[in-house]
């Protein structure tokens, strides 16, 4: 077997695919290609990846390259983890638009890191990789994990139906901290949390069979009032999150409605006042976010540079918890599981949303691919939600993208919530585009 990671130097993944790959006794013998365009970087991973499977014993063929297509070579799967565009185009950009009068909070294409000029870059890359891939590859897997996930599987999917595309997120994981909270083993859980990326509600929650909202429900009379007191701005379990609980009836899980979704629902962050009521910052929440994606780099480096140290006591031989390496071990070695992916949903299994756009639900993985599985319907309000903040924008997104359309692009600022106006939202597109780096985005949208 053989495995390409594109953008193998991400801040994000690049240290849980490294130990989740040497820790998998049934990829022993497969080939690692390494691929990143920042030599630096690329160095950093694959001495970090080499001593690593050293270690803890691995057999790993280790290889690496700045040329995507040497990686792409005889490849099976695809791990894609590139962002294209640097943090500090999309930091110049928000402060352009916190000029024009946008927010964090709810801000789903603007303020939030799939912001429209981060997505616009990523997309054209996201599909020149799998042009690459038809051409060179055209039966590998590709484990999309970079955002953004919704419009990028979307987009693929309708696009090249004939690739093998799958997208993945960690959001869900975030479940546990129901079974934390209650004191359940998170090991002997089972759930079920449909929706599309960033927009995922729990609807079934079980231990050893048995329903563990009730027990939830408890805790939240007795005791959440004191985790209140002492858990971090944006915490799984936050007032936020109760409420939209409360609301809708079912739980929103992992990035619904915390700051890695946007922070999907403007009226908990209309002002400070109301932000601090109801334990929210996603401004504070984004700086801690790229302080670790730092700091993450910074021991890469720091791993690979200094010989004397066991990288294995820095980094625990663990499994991650990604799903990346469990989704390749299933499909090439036939080991049936069920795993959380995007994929579109052809089968219904989201009932409500369209069939085009990518879901994101519980699949079952085995030799014989990914089969999506159907889940319980969400609550009315909730699909109406998807619809309007999640499905409507996207889909306005991928029509500019592929019609070259400024109006449309000019739309789906306006479905900004911080948009009161079309002088506003036509001030603020003028403004990213007339950023010297995106000159390439003028061009394809002259």
């Amino acid at each position: 077997m053989k495995l390409a990671v594109i953008g193998a130097g991400s801040a994000e993944f690049s240290l849980k695919l490294v130990r989740d790959l040497c820790l998998t006794p049934n990829l022993g013998g497969s080939i690692v290609h390494l691929m990143d365009v920042d030599p630096v970087r690329l160095d950093a991973v694959h001495a970090l990846l080499v001593r690593y499977a050293a270690e803890v014993g691995a057999d790993l063929d280790v290889r690496s390259s700045t040329e995507r297509t040497v990686a792409l070579t005889d490849a099976d799967f695809v791990v894609n983890t590139a962002l294209t565009a640097p943090n500090a185009q999309l930091f110049e950009g928000w402060r352009i638009a916190e000029a024009h009068g946008y927010r964090h909070g709810g801000s789903l294409h603007v303020m939030h890191d799939e912001a429209f000029w981060i997505n616009f870059h990523q997309l054209r890359f996201f599909c020149s990789l799998v042009e690459d891939m038809l051409a060179i590859c055209p039966d590998a897997w590709l484990i999309d994990v970079a955002n953004p996930v919704f419009a990028g599987v979307t987009h693929l999917a309708r696009r090249y139906p004939q690739a093998k595309i799958v997208g993945l997120c960690h959001g869900f994981r975030e479940v546990y901290a129901i079974a934390d909270a209650v004191g359940l083993d998170r090991e002997r859980l089972t759930f079920e949390i449909p929706g599309v990326n960033h927009f995922v509600w729990l609807t079934h929650c079980r231990h050893d069979g048995q329903d563990v909202m009730p027990l939830f429900d408890e805790w939240l009379e007795e005791k959440a009032e004191l985790h209140w007191a002492s858990c971090p701005s944006d915490d799984p379990l936050g007032p936020k999150q109760i409420d939209l609980y409360r609301r809708f009836g079912v739980f929103p899980i992992g990035d619904t409605g915390m700051w890695g979704g946007g922070s999907w629902g403007w009226i908990y962050h209309t002002d400070a006042e109301v932000a601090a009521r109801w334990h929210v910052d996603p401004v504070r929440r984004w700086e801690a976010k790229f302080e670790g994606d730092r700091k993450r780099l910074e021991l890469i480096r720091m791993l690979s540079d200094s010989d004397g140290i066991e990288i294995s006591s820095v980094v625990p031989p663990e499994p991650s918890g990604e799903v990346i390496v469990p989704m390749i071990e299933a499909i090439a070695c036939d080991i049936p599981r069920v795993l959380i992916g995007n994929v579109p949903n052809a089968a219904d299994s989201v009932p409500g949303l369209p069939c085009d756009i990518a879901v994101e639900i519980p699949l079952s993985a085995s030799g014989d691919g990914l089969l999506p599985m159907a889940t319980t319907p969400l609550p009315a309000p909730v699909i109406a939600h998807a619809l309007r903040d999640y499905v409507a924008a996207v889909n306005l997104e991928l029509t500019a993208f592929e019609d070259r359309s400024r109006s449309s692009l000019l739309e789906l600022v306006l479905t900004d919530p911080w948009t009161t106006s079309e002088r506003q939202a036509r001030g603020l597109l003028n403004a990213i585009l007339a950023m010297p780096v995106h000159a390439d985005m003028r061009d394809h949208y002259e």
